[in-house]
Parts: structure tokens; C-alpha cells; sequence
């Protein structure tokens, strides 16, 4: 588990446990994620924390995924049946979509939900009703309670509808008709949907109404952190060195170059109109400026971290099923046609060999592109120590157990989740008394070395013995190292040779 996904599990783990959920605004986004988790929970007859695992949490973000991909064939209407087949193909084979589709965080849905409002706005624009307007405000709803960069996907949606019509400005008409389509008590009941949907999650279903207001103060504290200094901060081609090109040895040729390159001919045909059969090129114009609006967003903000490329990656497959369609159709004669089909087959098999290499072989190694300061393997050693030891300690589950670091050690709290009797502290408390088994970072062991060893008068001292035959790390950078008193150390050989 990486340690956002930890950390989100456990604010679940207080929803789950306790029936309601408090906002913050500073952290841990929107509860959308959270109260969808409830269903699978529900269906796995969990009703404490300690009781959900991994299935419970990324199950979610999974079938959120396959919904995003079954979506597209909503999109046919308007981008032709072949590039909406395309383009969810593209969306269920590309590395960072299948990486993040199975990741505990709240990027899938927002995309998901995002990609509804599209979907509802461009129905409602071909046959305005009541319905797709409240779909798109419901869509809406949930995209501001899922994550706080929710505006950036709606405001470049805005614009680039702005933008579009001030391009097709010539033709008159159109302008003409989007003012005679859209009816101002459609656009009402999706607002009142938009802000109904919104309001109830982040109060928690009224239990908890401040929750609203902090949910539009939080927009004050992003953007102070958005501008704040971090090791989150990267250039601002980060996340397209990411999609074109990831350089690492011993891996897979990253690169989801394939959906850029036809990104880029999608919304070239969306203004040259060559071809294209079945696909609204004013639409494709929309989604081009769309993706490039959110692409300069991302890019404009110092503050990165990989997932968040999802938003404008989606707008480039969207665009892409169209690019892959127009080259086929561009191509002469049936030999060529044939060796394109071969190139573009090849290049997506390449994507989903990618895809498959970085969620399985490469799922936690720093060489995939989409790992972040993820939890190294590591963690099993870690984990499986400590409950060996809690085996052989007669309060079992209940094993006073210390941490000490000052680094963040997340997502340790969540695999530590069954034993109840864990203690965390950012430093060596000579007055407390040292638990059976202490875990600490190498920057606070000289400390707890002086603790137990140099205060202690002679004959009260305790040996403490290592419990990791190696070093070990958490996840790159961060080593942990624990020690366990004799006397259990002992027990512990002993139950492990057996009578």
C-alpha cells in the first residue's frame, strides 16, 4: 500500500467504524472515495477497521476504472463508433490508467466523473431534457466532493466550450443554436443537483454541516500549498517526460507516446476535418482545447505528483481513438492500410504489455514511472517480524509495541491495524518505559541506544536484540530497524523449533 492509499484507509476505517465523516480541508480530499468504499465493506460483512484489507479498499477504484472504460461507448454519438471503441481500449490498457485504477486514491473517480459531465453535457446538447442536465450536475456534485482539483477539469471545460465558439464564431449559427438549446431551468436543476449531491457528502449527510464551508475554504489552502515549497515541486514538462518517455534500466520501453502521437492527429482532424467519419469535429475541437487547457494547468503548477496526469491523459484518449481512426482511413491503397493497422497494433500491444509489466513485475520499483515514494516489499518483512513476535508473546495482538522516527511512516499504522497496543512518538522519551519491541529510524537510534543501555543503573538493564537480519526500508531512503527484548527474542526461537 502506498501511503497516501494508508491514509485514506484509514479516515474509511473512521467512517466505517463510527457512521459519519469530518472534512478536512487541509488534507485527505473529498468523501466521495470513502462512502463508496461502504458497499464493498457491506458485502464483505466488515464492520471494524482491522477488518477490511486491501480487496475491500481497491475494489473501488477498480470497478470506477471498468466504468470508465465501459463509458465510452456513451461517446459514440459524437466521436463515431470506431474511436469510441478505440479510445476504451486505449483507456483499458494504458499504464497509467491500469496503474491508478488500482491505487486506494481519488484520481479514478474524479476522471470518471469528469468524463459523465462530458458525456451528459454533449446528450443534453443533442437532445436537451431534464435528464442529462440533472446528470450533469449530479456528475459535478461528485467530482467537487471527490478532490479538491476538481475546478480545473470543469473550469478548462468551460473555456474550452468558449473558446470553441468564438472559433466557429463565422458560421453564426451555431452560437445561435447553443443559445436557443440550452433552457434555463435545465441549467438550474443541475445546479441544484451539483450542489445537493456536494453538500450531502461533505456533511455528512447533514451530520456534520460545517463540512460544506469547508469544503470552498479548502480552495484558499490548496492554492497557498500549490505555491509552497516541497520535494513534490517538478519542472513543468514533468508530466510529459512522463507519458512520452520514462528512461530506466532493466524495465519495459516506457512510453505512452503512441497515445500522445494520436492525440495530436485527433485534434489536428478535429480542424482539418480529413479522415474523420462519424465524429462531430466541433467536438473534437472542444476536447483538443480541453485537454491542452488541463495539460497547461498541470504543467503551470510547480506541485506534481503522477496521478494527477489522468485528468488531461483521459483527454488525449479520447482524442487518440479518433487520431488512430483518421490515420487508417488517411492511409492508400490496401497494403498500406495493412501496415499501418500492423504498426498501430504493435504499438498498443506494447501498451498493454507496459500496463501488465508496471501493475505486477514492477508494481512497487522506483524504475516504474508511476511509482511515487511508494512502499517498498520490504514491508512484509517488517510486518511479518512483528507478528512472529506477537505469537510468541503471551498478549498476542495486544504486544506493547513502540515507533519512534520523525519521519512519516505511513503506510506502517495501516499494517499495524490489528494490534492494539501500538505507541508512536517523534523521539526518544527517557521518562516512558520501553515496550518489548521497539521499531525506529536510524536517526533516533543513538538515542534509544543512551536509553536503554547508558541510564539504566547496572543490573536493571534489559538486552534488546535486532529482529532483522538485514537492513530494511520502508520505502526507498527511509530504513527501519527494530529491536526485541531477549526474553521474547527467546520465545520466539523456541516456539519457531518446534517441541
Amino acid at each position: 500500500m502506498h501511503a497516501d492509499e494508508s491514509v485514506h484507509a484509514d479516515k474509511f476505517g473512521t467512517l466505517l467504524e463510527t457512521g459519519s465523516y469530518t472534512y478536512d480541508p487541509a488534507e485527505y480530499h473529498g468523501p466521495t472515495l470513502y462512502y463508496l468504499t461502504l458497499l464493498p465493506a457491506f458485502l464483505q460483512g466488515a464492520a471494524r477497521y482491522a477488518e477490511i484489507d486491501e480487496v475491500t479498499l481497491r475494489s473501488v477504484p477498480a470497478v470506477l476504472g471498468v466504468a470508465l472504460v465501459a463509458a465510452h461507448m456513451g461517446a459514440r454519438a459524437w466521436l463515431g463508433t470506431p474511436a469510441a471503441v478505440v479510445a476504451a481500449l486505449f483507456a483499458a490498457i494504458s499504464p497509467a490508467m491500469v496503474f491508478y485504477s488500482r491505487y486506494y486514491i481519488h484520481e479514478t473517480p474524479l476522471v470518471l466523473w469528469s468524463f459523465g459531465t462530458l458525456l451528459a453535457a454533449c446528450r443534453y446538447l443533442h437532445k436537451p431534457g431534464a435528464v442529462p442536465a440533472l446528470l450533469a450536475g449530479v456528475c459535478v456534485g461528485l467530482a467537487h466532493a471527490t478532490k479538491e482539483t476538481a475546478p480545473i477539469a470543469l473550469g478548462s471545460m468551460f473555456l474550452a466550450l468558449a473558446l470553441t465558439l468564438v472559433a466557429d464564431r463565422r458560421s453564426g449559427p451555431a452560437v445561435a443554436k447553443l443559445r436557443s438549446v440550452v433552457r434555463g431551468r435545465d441549467v438550474l436543476l443541475a445546479l441544484l443537483a451539483a450542489v445537493l449531491v456536494s453538500s450531502l457528502l461533505f456533511s455528512s449527510f447533514l451530520g456534520h454541516p460545517r463540512g460544506v464551508v469547508d469544503s470552498l475554504r479548502a480552495y484558499g489552502i490548496y492554492l497557498e500549498r500549490a505555491g509552497a515549497a516541497s520535494w513534490h515541486f517538478h519542472p513543468w514538462d514533468y508530466y510529459l517526460r512522463l507519458l512520452i518517455h520514462f528512461p530506466a534500466s532493466g524495465t519495459p520501453f516506457w512510453t505512452e507516446g503512441l497515445i500522445v502521437l494520436l492525440a495530436a492527429v485527433g485534434g489536428a482532424a478535429g480542424w482539418t476535418a480529413k479522415g474523420l467519419s462519424g465524429a462531430d469535429t466541433r467536438v473534437l475541437r472542444f476536447l483538443g482545447l480541453y485537454t491542452l487547457l488541463m495539460l497547461g494547468a498541470y504543467s503551470a503548477i510547480p506541485y506534481k505528483t503522477p496521478w494527477c496526469l489522468l485528468g488531461f491523459l483521459h483527454g488525449m484518449i479520447l482524442l487518440a481513438g479518433a487520431g488512430a481512426v483518421a490515420v487508417l482511413r488517411a492511409a492508400r491503397g490496401v497494403a498500406t492500410k495493412a501496415l499501418v493497422a500492423i504498426l498501430l497494433a504493435a504499438a498498443t500491444a506494447h501498451l498493454g504489455f507496459q500496463a501488465f509489466s508496471g501493475s505486477f513485475r514492477f508494481a512497487a520499483d522506483p524504475r516504474n514511472p508511476y511509482v511515487y515514494a511508494h512502499t517498498g516489499t520490504d514491508v512484509f518483512e517488517i510486518v511479518g517480524r512483528v507478528k512472529q513476535l506477537a505469537r510468541a508473546h503471551p498478549d498476542g495482538a495486544s504486544l506493547p509495541l513502540q515507533i519512534i522516527s520523525r519521519e512519516n511512516l505511513w503506510p506502517l499504522p495501516w499494517y499495524l491495524r490489528e494490534f492494539t497496543h501500538v505507541s508512536w512518538w517523534n523521539g526518544v522519551s527517557e521518562e516512558a518505559r520501553s515496550a518489548p519491541v521497539v521499531v525506529v529510524t536510524p536517526d533516533v537510534e543513538a538515542a534509544l541506544v543512551r536509553k536503554l543501555y547508558d541510564l539504566p543503573p547496572p543490573g536493571e538493564r534489559e538486552l534488546y536484540m535486532s529482529i532483522f537480519e538485514r537492513p530494511v526500508e520502508l520505502r526507498p531512503g527511509v530504513e527501519l530497524r527494530g529491536y526485541a527484548t531477549k526474553t521474547l527474542w527467546d520465545e520466539l526461537q523456541e516456539l519457531e523449533a518446534g517441541p
